[in-house]
């Protein structure tokens, strides 16, 4: 065990302990110790001491990594306690950790996808319960891990198309370890009312757009808006303004756009997206909502964009 002492100009006093840990006994130990130190600490500086805050351990160097970051940088504590895939994909990191209390979890690049107890987060970028998909046609811009597709098979569409997006990995993935997500819809690229696709969707919304054809829906669960808008993020929201573009052309009319946003606490980003929805090649109209999403230990903005009638 280490134990490092500092005392700062202003008065502030650090006491970091690591200490490597064999069993329940020797944690124990630790956390007496820290209030044997507390204790101590109250005793030499009488009424001088403002604050004491004792915080939880970091555990470092398990078998399974347990802190992910929020999308605002907030450090998070999971309950992981599996690991059932680690792979790399030519174009990202996928994981599949296993959660006491939200099941699987799907985490690409390091960053919290899809749990199996978030069917909020699906019915949000559905719309809420609020949409009758009875014998419509829908586009899936992403969704690899088959939460919103099956769903949707369950609402009777007349077709649902589904653009992976090239990752054929994630597909594969979820088939095996996120099966209380997607259910059975992955087993088969084609079903009675669907069809899976896994290549690029900008060429293909291009071609759709050349043909005239037009969904009742298009629901693009492809990533969350950048969280700020420096030079290296440029191409990511150049790449959300061409699929914004695209949709809106292989949207009818009447048609909705569904899509997810970001944190809640990331107002600037969100402003951003929203002031990219006033420089498409039509005029829209957008509503949002809050979502609170069990495995994000966050609140998940999601938009609804549709096309402005004309008067």
């Amino acid at each position: 065990s280490f134990a490092f002492l500092r005392i700062h100009l202003h008065g502030f006093v650090s006491l970091d302990l690591q200490s490597c840990e064999g069993c329940d006994q020797e944690q124990n130990s630790v956390e007496k110790l820290l209030r044997k130190v507390e204790g101590r600490m109250k005793d030499l500086f009488q009424n001088g001491i403002k604050l004491v805050k004792s915080l939880p351990a970091l555990m470092r160097g398990e078998s399974v990594d347990r802190y992910l970051a929020t999308a605002d940088g907030r450090i998070m504590e999971y309950d992981f306690d599996e690991v059932l895939y680690d792979e790399n994909s030519p174009y990202q990191n996928i994981k599949v950790l296993h959660s006491k209390q939200y099941g699987n979890i799907l985490i690409l690049d390091g960053d919290v996808n899809l749990a199996e107890s978030d069917l909020s987060y699906t019915q949000a970028i559905m719309g809420s319960g609020r949409e009758d998909y009875t014998g419509k046609e829908v586009l899936i811009l992403g969704g690899g891990d088959g939460g919103i597709l099956c769903e949707l098979v369950k609402l009777k569409p007349k077709m649902v198309i589904m653009i992976l997006n090239i990752d054929q990995m994630v597909l594969d993935c979820c088939r095996k370890y996120m099966r209380k997500t997607c259910g059975d819809v992955l087993d088969n690229l084609k079903g009675d009312c669907y069809q899976v696709l896994v290549e690029d969707c900008i060429p293909l919304l291009k071609r759709y757009a050349e043909e005239g054809r037009t969904f009742d829906y298009v629901i693009n669960d492809l990533t969350a808006i950048p969280i700020s808008t420096s030079p290296e993020e440029d191409s990511t929201w150049e790449f959300l303004r061409r699929i914004l573009d695209l949709s809106m052309k292989v949207l009818k009319p009447d048609g909705k756009y569904f899509t997810q946003g970001n944190g809640g606490n990331l107002t600037e980003a969100l402003a951003q997206y929203e002031e990219q929805l006033g420089r498409l090649h039509c005029p829209v109209e957008f509503s949002k909502e809050t979502v609170c999403v069990p495995s994000y230990l966050e609140l998940w903005v999601f938009y609804t964009v549709w096309k402005k009638s004309k008067q």
